[in-house]
């Protein structure tokens, strides 16, 4: 039997790694795109610019901390950031399915525009397209942004070197936590919310005092663990990270304990991982720590020159443990 396409293939794991490299790099190779991060730094008359586009198709599109519009801008903005750009302008298309409320509508572009004037961004073109009933699920919505890249700043997945340290600004799994217990009615009684948000003005402030930075990159889909294995197999370097130091919140840690999920792999959609030399830490953790959404910020772990393209993690009780890419897929339509 032919093999097809499954839900595991949008988890951001081990599966979407294999379908973009066996089909859509196959075919569309080419050096720009091949940089592998999640915005293409380009060379354009007048500097140089990173390009990103995206799509949510999350479930429920209103969730605790959001809703699918105010995601969409969040998850391009920190797309710019994580290349160390400045966002400016960006794009919406719309996938509407017929019978969605005018007003739902109408609330979710409202929410897209607040976004936008905070993080000082216009959405300067959009395309709006309507499906029958059953063809989409209320709305998807796709966004491309545009951002400069000032002058000596280089930002990259790629570029990750042994004795860097590796910070998180804040709890991990809030996202993905919040939206499982939404979407399947879990009546648990955690407080847990969203922590989706801009974070494009933390990351211009962090390159304010430490351009150096090597690599940022926000966790989203296949969370923590996902997105450090992606870079250390960018870089071609160890990463160890350090149980005891991994910020997770309380009421995450016990949904996960049970549920039997690991919240290394939660989404995150509002968090950036910052990798940096060791000489710029102290200033990027006084600078993340003054802003309202760096709280919580702390170095997790170190890059090491043992192990390359591997993420081990020294574990509370002593020992180390593999920590690998996710595979098939902890909770789907996340984004």
């Amino acid at each position: 039997m032919s093999e097809i396409i499954t839900l595991a293939h949008g988890s951001g794991g081990k599966l979407t790694h294999n379908l973009i490299k066996d089909v859509f790099a196959k075919h569309l190779a080419n050096d720009i795109l091949l940089q592998g991060d999640d915005a293409a730094g380009i060379e354009l008359t007048g500097g140089r610019f990173a390009f990103t586009t995206d799509s949510f198709v999350i479930s429920p599109i209103f969730f605790k901390g959001g809703d699918i519009g105010k995601l969409a801008v969040c998850g391009t903005v920190n797309d710019l950031a994580a290349a160390g750009a400045k966002p400016l302008y960006l794009t919406c298309g719309f996938i509407i399915e017929e019978g969605l409320l005018l007003a739902e509508l109408e609330r979710i572009v409202e929410s897209m525009g607040e976004t936008a004037k905070e993080c000082g961004v216009k959405i300067v073109a959009g395309d709006t397209k309507v499906v029958q009933r059953g063809a989409a699920d209320k709305v998807f919505i796709n966004t491309s942004g545009i951002g400069i890249i000032s002058g000596g700043i280089n930002v990259s997945g790629a570029n990750a070197k042994a004795g860097d340290k590796i910070i998180i600004t804040g709890p991990i799994g809030d996202h993905g936590c919040s939206i499982l217990l939404e979407r399947e009615m879990l009546n648990i009684g955690a407080e847990i919310k969203s922590d989706c948000a801009p974070l494009n003005l933390l990351v211009e402030n962090i390159l304010n005092v430490a351009p150096n930075i090597h690599a940022l990159r926000d966790p989203t889909r296949g969370g923590l663990a996902t997105t450090l294995n992606e870079i250390a197999s960018q870089s071609n370097v160890g990463i160890r990270l350090f149980e005891d130091k991994i910020p997770v919140r309380d009421e995450v840690q016990g949904v996960c304990e049970l549920l039997g999920m690991d919240p290394l792999y939660l989404a995150n959609e509002g968090k950036m991982i910052i990798i940096a030399p060791e000489s710029s830490v102290d200033a990027i953790l006084e600078v993340v720590k003054q802003d309202r959404y760096g709280v919580g910020c702390c170095v997790i772990g170190e890059v090491v020159s043992s192990s390359p393209k591997r993420v081990t993690m020294k574990t509370i009780t002593g020992g180390s443990r593999v920590v690998d890419m996710l595979v098939g897929d902890q909770l789907p339509r996340i984004c």
